[in-house]
């Protein structure tokens, strides 16, 4: 028997459309880091991207439990004093819904240039609508 050894030249990535409209946030930021990362495929492998491109719809119909809307808070520094500013989770659904999926499947890969590789495969949309219809039609993974 010999060890099977996932090599770059097998690595065939797939395009997944999902629906975000009435799933909650955590699950769905999950199922795509999932799929980003290749974790689906009996290839899977730490050292290599095997992972296919994501399209998130409907990002605006996106759901949190509790009272998360109002006590989440996104935090972000200018790097000068006193430049802290937050935003709450429902502040951010009105103002970029893309952001709060990209956000949560962001802190769900990997911490390193391959995580940010992989972060790269994902395009998230607030409507029902995105321009790659061609790519999931086909199947097929322009640029690699």
């Amino acid at each position: 028997m010999k060890t099977y050894s996932t090599r770059a030249t097998d690595i065939k990535r797939e395009w997944h459309v999902v629906d975000a409209s009435g799933q909650v946030l955590g699950r769905l930021a999950t199922q795509v880091a999932h799929r980003l990362m290749g974790k689906h495929k009996p290839m899977f492998t730490r050292t290599l991207d095997t992972g296919d491109y994501v399209i998130v719809i409907n990002a605006d119909k996106v759901l949190v439990t509790g009272d998360k809307a109002k006590q989440k808070v996104y935090y972000r520094h200018s790097g000068y004093p006193g430049g802290l500013k937050s935003v709450t989770l429902e502040e951010m659904m009105q103002a970029h819904p893309t952001r709060v999926i990209e956000h949560a499947v962001k802190g769900m890969l990997p911490r390193n240039r391959m995580g940010a590789r992989m972060l790269k495969k994902l395009r998230v949309y607030a409507g029902d609508s995105h321009p790659h219809q061609i790519q999931v039609q086909t199947g097929s993974a322009k640029g690699e």
